[in-house]
């Protein structure tokens, strides 16, 4: 990046995509971070028997290309001001690719698990249904390990290598989704430690040798011939393809950043950057994450730390399968109105939530609605409401689910903050949990920490994708970020909450110890 035009930052701009689960967004954001143009297209989800889920890899560029297209021509940016494609997105899902990056089968969802009897072969056994030996060696260089379930990039493939042939006979590469539209955009195939960290299969101890490690490929099975070659995280992949730039009307020679996992942005775009500043995701599932310089591994709380963005720095990476997604089936399922069918708009159940007093009467909800991860992985854990009378109402009702994401959340944090050795600080929240003031100023109170509800929280994945641009282009530096994430409100601890948060969240650990083994028994 010239110093020229590092002087008109603000006027220099990225096509953003973040490819989410629910479906791509595309949007025109500044180097510094400021959204110009935004667009979400949803897609829909196949759910196969025996434990598929995939999406049409195609109708993602489609839908892409033909929503870059109408940004470029809307007349909101000057597109010979735009500078570079950033993408982010869903990770440890798999996009069976040729020669040309043009799928040959279907995107595996990282919610796929018909691989499953594949990776117990490679790696399961009697400690929690691991081989001990071999996930000794897994986590000693890459920080984890294969998931036994085959929900990650080790499943796909070798699902698709021995139990899909036509597909894998035509697959040149296997990518990440991220990866995938890179190459569709430079025709280049590439990926990144930070790209392939679902798949385990790099040597996390040395995050800068840029090489597969050649014995957990050996060991998990997978081709190597396949698997597409590693570049530096927040590096270039190459330029985008003349005939897509003429397609799409941005100009010639724009470059592609190497894409990111959705942790990656979403901390970036949090303004969470440096060490140990946290942040914590309110999306459909939720996570709480911070930049730490070691390579460690929690197994017993499912926690571990990828590569990240800075040098010297990784990210801790977990998650909690249920985070606004409790409050999506709590509207669908509990409170449609039976007289009209309507269900209410998450406004409506929030201002609903907002007249129970803090602790909703001590009802307790436990988020568990499609089992657990972090801080225990348990996928038959199921949710419930709990400590219901007579006197419990619907507003009750609304507040618990609120306070019982922000409790698993909380257990969470323990967790990392075991985790990383000190108390963590002010913590940024995004997600579309985080555009609810009420939602952020339960969680302030649940960890007794501050939180700052940045600004139009849904799109921070996007920010985070064009500031990791700008980071790439040495546009803007590490030190910059935070202040250039503007933040919409700040909410403290209330003391007089604290107290029946505590209460609450001594309770509901115990709540999951006490049930773990019907959740065995009911959900096998």
């Amino acid at each position: 990046m010239t110093p020229h035009v590092r002087e008109r930052r603000e006027d220099a701009w990225v096509l953003a995509v973040d490819q989410g689960t629910g479906g791509p967004k595309v949007g025109l954001v500044s180097l510094t971070g400021s959204i110009a143009w935004t667009e979400h297209l949803p897609v829909p989800t196949a759910h196969i028997t025996d434990g598929g889920a995939t999406q049409d890899a195609g109708l993602w560029w489609d839908l892409i290309t033909s929503s870059a297209r109408r940004a470029l021509s809307s007349g909101v940016v000057d597109p010979d001001r735009v500078v570079a494609v950033s993408c982010t997105g869903q990770w440890a899902s798999t996009v069976p690719v040729g020669a040309d990056g043009v799928p040959v089968g279907p995107c595996q969802l990282w919610s796929d698990t018909r691989g499953g009897h594949h990776s117990r072969e490679v790696i399961g056994g009697p400690v929690a249904g691991y081989a001990p030996v071999a996930a000794v060696r897994w986590i000693r260089h890459s920080g984890g390990a294969p998931s036994t379930s085959g929900a990650d990039p080790i499943g796909h493939i070798l699902h698709l290598e021995r139990d899909e042939p036509e597909v894998a006979r035509a697959a040149r590469w296997y990518l990440e989704p991220v990866d995938y539209l890179s190459m569709r955009f430079t025709g280049v195939a590439a990926a990144t430690p930070a790209s392939m960290a679902g798949a385990w299969l790099t040597d996390n101890r040395r995050p800068d040798v840029l090489a597969y490690d050649p014995a957990l490929v050996r060991a998990s099975g997978v081709p190597l011939v396949k698997l597409p070659p590693l570049r530096a995280t927040a590096g270039v992949v190459g330029t985008v393809l003349p005939a897509v730039a003429a397609d799409l009307g941005l100009p010639d020679g724009v470059m592609v950043v190497a894409g990111t996992p959705d942790l990656h942005s979403a901390c970036v775009g949090s303004g969470a950057v440096l060490e140990l500043q946290p942040h914590v995701a309110i999306s459909t599932t939720s996570w709480v994450s911070c930049p730490f310089p070691k390579k460690k591994t929690d197994a017993i709380r499912q926690m571990a730390t990828v590569p990240g963005i800075l040098p010297g720095l990784r990210l801790v990476a977990n998650n909690q399968e249920s985070g606004g997604r409790a409050l999506e089936w709590f509207r669908d399922a509990v409170a449609v109105d039976p007289t009209t069918g309507r269900a209410p708009t998450y406004d409506e159940l929030t201002a609903l939530a907002a007249t129970a007093p803090a602790g909703s009467g001590r009802v307790l909800f436990t988020p568990w609605l499609a089992g657990e991860r972090s801080p225990v992985d348990d996928r038959a854990a199921r949710a419930g409401f709990h400590n219901l009378s007579l006197r419990t109402t619907r507003a009750d009702l609304a507040r618990a689910v609120l306070e019982g994401v922000a409790l698993n959340s909380r257990w969470l944090a323990e967790g990392v903050e075991h985790f990383v050795g000190r108390p963590l600080g002010t913590f940024r929240a995004i997600g579309g949990g985080a555009t609810s003031p009420l939602w952020c100023s339960i969680y302030a109170s649940v960890l007794g920490r501050t939180v700052e509800q940045v600004a139009d929280p849904l799109l921070a994945n996007l920010r985070g994708a064009a500031l990791i641009a700008g980071m790439t282009l040495g546009a803007v530096t590490p030190d910059e970020v935070r202040g250039l994430v503007p933040v919409a409100a700040t909410h403290h601890p209330d003391p007089a909450d604290r107290a029946v948060y505590d209460q609450l969240s001594a309770e509901f650990p115990k709540l999951y110890s006490a049930q773990r083994r019907t959740f065995a028994r009911l959900n096998r």
